[in-house]
């Protein structure tokens, strides 16, 4: 399930979208606990910032300068790319059935906590 580092921690005036990432988190520890016996894993995947188009769906001028100003932190100013992501979710389904992750966050290199 793809959550993000949203659910492991929160962030000021995020609450709603924090909590439904920690609801994914929760969801996915349950539906492990209890497929775990027929062989079925479960992978949480929690990216921080990626370049995508979500911001575009945004039409508060201020949450939009806000993050950029934060983006432009993080090196060359740019997040992870899909393909990251992606490679992270072929990580972890490529591992022998025997091997469960659990979880896999992961995060631009200057991306704080």
């Amino acid at each position: 399930n793809i959550s993000s580092v949203a659910g492991r921690k929160v962030f000021d005036n995020h609450s709603v979208y924090c909590g439904t990432k920690f609801a994914v988190h929760a969801l996915t520890d349950q539906m492990r606990a209890e497929a775990a016996a027929f062989d079925v894993r479960f992978l949480t995947i929690a990216p921080g910032v990626v370049e995508t188009e979500l911001l575009g769906h945004t039409t508060n001028s201020d949450i939009i300068e806000g993050y950029n100003q934060w983006k432009a932190t993080l090196q060359d100013g740019k997040g992870l790319v899909s393909a990251d992501v992606a490679e992270a979710i072929a990580y972890a389904y490529n591992q022998p059935q025997r091997v469960s992750i659990r979880e896999i966050v992961l995060a631009p290199t200057r991306q704080g906590p």
